[in-house]
């Protein structure tokens, strides 16, 4: 797996842009983020330095005065990195780091970097090895600059074009390699999750850093693995979380999203992000004592959007309430969305009733039904397939018993086949 080297706290300069219609308050709440995510990689941010500008410099990407402004501050304060908050090209990289003389990176490749370091697992190392050599592979060519002149006419053609492509080559055979290795994964994760089915299965998301892994240590008596710090949790972790002397549900605790999160990562993480496709139900969990939680919230739902698990039921759960100084806006955000809880997982506080709201959920949403059929309506009994889940099945004579679970928004269809197999 590609890593950076890391030695010792390396100090950095951010930089951000507002082009025309951004805030400067949502430049400087990215900023803050940009920060956070600085102090996990292992950096000490030294300064900001901000830019309004009409339209992105295809060459630096910021003007070239601020360029030099730049430079001037890296060469006093001996900078050795310089983080920008946007996607840059190859060429804009290649073009600061002559200018700047220091080592330049985007948010993409820092976010990279950051689950580079936090990857245990082999799965998770082969997702952000792939994402990393997606990221890579339109920007080699300033890895090969050494090699890549070319003066023209016969017999120049030097080796830095074919190094080049040599490269490319091999970093397409290893994406591949990978992709077929997600795949084997993504395999055993469908037959690890058959072996659930008899339980309800609900998956934790939210923002990273929001309490999740927390929140899943607390309800399941667990010791998943938690810091304050971003993408803490890379790997899902799946636990029994007891809701009534009845009731057994599967809780998986997710990668936590962010804004700007870059697509190779989405991709390479669809395995784990499985787990929140094929839940039942979702605990959105939120920090309600960041200013920023609004946006937070967007963030996670349009990831959700992307992922197509928008639609399933959602409980709101609002976490670290006994950081909250103003709770008069409780009363709003209950009427704003609906199964919404108010929760601290650190103190334990009404974790009671986010186990009642879960139960209701389930109680409202879900159906559990014995359904007979004639054993030969195979095509019925598929129908079942693809529109409930199947809990048991057993065979009498000429029959089949099957005990399903479906969404209540399902049952007109259900009834349906069974009537037409009837």
């Amino acid at each position: 797996m590609i890593e950076l080297a890391s030695i010792g706290k390396e100090k950095c300069l951010l930089v951000g842009v507002t082009l025309r219609g951004r805030s400067k308050g949502a430049l400087n709440e990215s900023l803050d983020e940009l920060e956070l995510l600085a102090d996990t990689a292992g950096a000490v941010v030294v300064g900001r330095i901000t830019q309004n500008l009409d339209r992105i410099d295809p060459a630096t990407f910021i003007g070239k005065g601020k360029v030099e402004e730049i430079a001037a501050r890296v060469a006093a304060d001996k900078i050795p990195l310089v983080v920008f908050d946007d996607d840059l090209s190859a060429v804009q990289v290649r073009n600061l780091e002559k200018a700047f003389q220091c080592k330049v990176l985007d948010r993409s490749a820092l976010i990279l970097d950051i689950f580079a370091s936090r990857a245990r697992t082999s799965e998770a190392k082969c997702q952000v090895e792939l994402a990393q050599l997606e990221y890579m592979l339109p920007r080699l060519t300033r890895q090969w600059t050494h090699l890549s002149k070319q003066y023209g006419g016969i017999g120049t053609k030097g080796p830095g074009e074919t190094q080049i492509e040599t490269d490319r080559r091999l970093v397409r055979t290893r994406i591949s390699h990978l992709k077929e290795r997600l795949q084997r994964i993504a395999q055993q994760r469908a037959v690890q999750r058959k072996g659930r089915t008899k339980h309800i299965r609900a998956a934790l998301v939210g923002y990273t850093n929001v309490g999740k892994s927390t929140l899943l240590n607390l309800l399941s008596g667990s010791d998943v693995f938690v810091e304050n710090r971003l993408f803490a949790t890379l790997d899902p972790t799946t636990r029994l979380v007891q809701l009534s002397p009845a009731v057994t549900i599967l809780m998986t605790d997710t990668v936590g999203f962010i804004r700007k999160l870059p697509h190779h990562l989405v991709a390479s993480f669809k395995s784990t992000l499985e787990e929140v496709t094929e839940a039942d139900i979702l605990l959105h969990v939120v920090d309600i004592a960041s200013p920023y939680f609004t946006d937070q919230i967007r963030v996670v739902l349009e990831t959700l959007e992307e992922l197509h698990a928008h639609d399933k039921p959602t409980i709101t759960v609002f976490n670290k309430i006994d950081r909250l100084h103003d709770r008069s806006i409780l009363g709003t955000l209950q009427e704003q969305y609906p199964n919404t809880v108010f929760i601290s997982a650190t103190r334990g506080i009404n974790i009671l009733g986010l186990k009642e709201k879960v139960l209701q959920v389930l109680t409202d949403e879900f159906v559990e039904e014995t359904i007979v059929l004639p054993q030969t309506h195979q095509r019925a009994i598929a129908q079942l397939y693809n529109c409930a889940e199947v809990l048991e099945r057993t065979y009498t004579d000429e029959r089949v018993t099957l005990r399903v679970r479906y969404a209540k928004k399902e049952k007109k269809i259900i009834d349906l086949v069974v009537h037409t197999a009837s």
